[in-house]
């Protein structure tokens, strides 16, 4: 099994004490932005999700199972419905890759088309097997702290870094003082949110506490929306390279 050396910055080192989630008193907007990620996906992991997706006249679910070694690899393959199993998506590096079992057809995914929406859902190609890290593509200022609720949420704003490959102008970060994610707001080049997520119904998962439902709606039509629900996940998992192949998206036996 191929694996490569990880190193994790001194920033996060209290992040990876058994409650994976403490933060030092007074975080900086970084620390907060990386927490967040962390919490969310670690340096690797492994989970089952339904999709939802809502728009103004239908509705359609989809059974999903993902891998994702950070930061370069992610594998995304659908088990239901049945029409639309067995396609999956893959990402290695800057480089995606949707695979059409019926049609039994590999297509490479050019950079133009990362913002098309994934499956007909409110999430990108971006979104779903993002290459890109908040941190290392963002610059990142704390500009208001809520004391209202049991913890502090703090409201970060973050703009791109100037050599990063990034499409949105800025984002807005609402996160929890135990880096659990709020919601995030995306702004597109007018300087008008284009799409916000917001997370809820935290529960204990993966040896974890996660937010289990991701909801993605649209500003411009509130009715139309993508939910994604964690039914199980396992973090920091020993992942084989093998997995995320050309082969692997093929034949996922």
């Amino acid at each position: 099994m191929n694996r490569r050396p990880r190193s994790i910055p001194a920033v996060f080192a209290a992040l990876l004490m058994p409650s994976f989630q403490v933060l030092a008193q007074s975080p900086n907007a970084e620390q907060l932005v990386g927490g967040m990620e962390d919490t969310l996906w670690s340096d690797s992991n492994h989970g089952r999700f339904t999709m939802r997706v809502e728009s103004d006249y239908w509705t359609r679910t989809l059974e999903l199972e993902a891998w994702m070694d950070r930061p370069d690899h992610t594998l995304i393959r659908i088990h239901a419905p049945k029409k639309e199993a067995g396609i999956g998506s893959l990402r290695i590096g800057d480089a995606m890759w949707n695979y059409l079992p019926k049609v039994d057809r590999t297509i490479k995914i050019p950079p133009s088309m990362m913002l098309q929406p994934w499956m007909g859902s409110n999430f990108s190609n971006d979104d779903l097997v993002k290459e890109s890290s908040f941190v290392d593509d963002y610059t990142h200022e704390l500009v208001e702290t809520d004391q209202s609720g049991e913890q502090p949420v703090y409201r970060i704003i973050s703009t791109p870094r100037p050599d990063a490959a990034v499409v949105w102008s800025r984002l807005e970060f609402r996160v929890r003082a135990d880096a659990i994610p709020v919601s995030v707001a995306y702004y597109g080049a007018r300087e008008q949110v284009v799409k916000r997520m917001t997370y809820d119904q935290v529960q204990s998962l993966g040896g974890r506490r996660i937010p289990t439902r991701w909801t993605m709606v649209d500003a411009d039509n509130p009715e139309s929306r993508t939910i994604i629900t964690v039914q199980s996940i396992e973090y920091d998992l020993p992942l084989d390279d093998e997995i995320f192949s050309l082969r692997r998206l093929r034949n996922p036996q």
